[in-house]
């Protein structure tokens, strides 16, 4: 879980996108996204005596109701519910910012920082619909799939059983992949993917290996020894696996029979890429996008992070490419790219962890037409999957998967 509030600059940041932050990261409980209030008694901000702050609701439902103590979800300090105490100086920020704080804390659409109009996506109202998971459910959560059209969820995470799956409302199903070296467990997953037949792909940097695993976690195969750290993972419409190594610079793409579980080719797609991680292939075009991370000396600003997002065909010829620098120039805000993925019409969707943010860029085609999508209750968005009108995140910071639909009965949140 974060911290602390997600770090803004003064001087690439309106008054009002601070005053958003400020409602975000300070107003609202970060457990069940309530707005703090002092007229409701279950919403009054209450401080633990590790100093994180949670509402008065949440305080009573996360506590032993005997021995009134209650294990912090940000730091894990345990703490005392007799001692916690009301916040009065969040109260008062409150009260203070309440005339100017917008309505809503949803991003302006239609503000674009390039040219080109919003389609897909970017052309709708999208809302939290449904949040679920959690710390202890998940820990440490890094890469997120959808199965199918059905919904059902597959994320990979830090806990015993390495990938967990997840009905369409939320309901842990089932888990697999137990820790460790040997066949069919995962050492240290990093990204997830789903193939269209069903199985479950999982890039494993500690094991330095792809492995392959049916929906319900039987081993089907183990590629390794090609790798030096693979990294992002996704698969086209035919199922073929496209593998990024950080380490080694390259693009793999890995052909399998999944009936009987070997390799029927394996090759190197793309070899000049620079520190390739997140990796996602639009299932109608067969294009591919990779994002680089970019070392220091090449940034024209010094030692901020710098990120490179390229597009290929599906013959693998580079078709556009932009650097986090670049879109700076046409946008306010500063775009610490470090997820993609496509939508169904196409368009090139992008995670901004640094300002938890979600991004259509459009189809690039006449260069980026950024236009925000979700902002709402995002801390450190870390994978992304879509499902028709649908976003499905995954947010490392409080160790939850969100979604957020355009449809009034997408779900509750649970």
């Amino acid at each position: 879980m974060a911290k602390s509030p997600r770090a803004m600059s003064r001087g690439s940041v309106s008054p009002e996108g601070i005053l958003r932050e400020i409602q975000i990261n300070l107003l609202e409980c970060k457990v069940c996204f309530e707005k703090f209030s002092t007229q409701q008694r279950e919403h009054r901000p209450q401080s633990l005596s590790c100093g994180h702050v949670l509402c008065l609701e949440c305080i009573t439902a996360l506590s032993h109701p005997l021995l009134r103590k209650l294990e912090c979800p940000f730091c894990r300090q345990l703490c005392s519910v007799d001692g916690t105490s009301h916040c009065q100086v969040l109260s008062d920020l409150q009260e203070l910012l309440l005339p100017w704080c917008p309505t809503s804390s949803a991003p302006p659409r239609g503000a674009k920082g390039g040219a080109g109009s919003a389609v897909g996506l970017a052309a709708t109202a999208l809302r939290l619909c449904t949040l679920f998971g959690g710390w202890g459910t998940l820990i440490n959560p890094t890469g997120i799939a959808v199965l199918g059209s059905s919904g059902t969820t597959v994320v990979v995470h830090d806990g015993e059983d390495r990938v967990v799956v997840f009905s369409p409302q939320g309901k842990k199903l089932h888990s697999f992949g137990r820790r460790g070296r040997a066949s069919g467990e995962i050492c240290y997953p990093v990204d997830v993917t789903v193939t269209p037949c069903g199985h479950v792909v999982v890039t494993d940097a500690g094991d330095k290996a792809v492995k392959v695993f049916t929906s319900r976690g039987s081993h089907v195969l183990t590629v390794k020894d090609c790798f030096l750290m693979p990294w992002g993972v996704d698969t086209d419409s035919g199922g073929h696996i496209l593998v990024s190594d950080v380490q080694a610079g390259t693009l793999s793409q890995v052909k399998v029979d999944y009936t009987h579980g070997f390799i029927l080719e394996h090759r190197t797609a793309i070899s000049d890429l620079q520190h390739p991680k997140a990796v996602a292939c639009c299932q109608e075009s067969g294009n591919a996008a990779v994002i680089e991370h970019l070392p220091h000396d090449t940034h024209p600003q010094g030692r901020q992070k710098h990120a490179r997002l390229r597009v290929f065909s599906k013959d693998f010829h580079l078709l556009y490419q932009t650097d986090s620098f670049s879109l700076t120039l046409q946008c306010t805000v500063r775009l610490n790219m470090s997820g993609v993925a496509f939508d169904r019409d196409g368009d090139v969707i992008v995670i901004d962890s640094s300002h938890g943010m979600i991004w259509s860029m459009g189809k690039l085609q006449n260069g980026p037409a950024l236009t925000p999508l979700v902002g709402d209750h995002l801390i450190r968005p870390a994978g992304l999957a879509l499902l028709n009108e649908t976003l499905v995140i995954l947010d490392s910071g409080d160790h939850t998967v969100k979604i957020y639909s355009a449809k009034s009965d997408a779900g509750p949140i649970i």
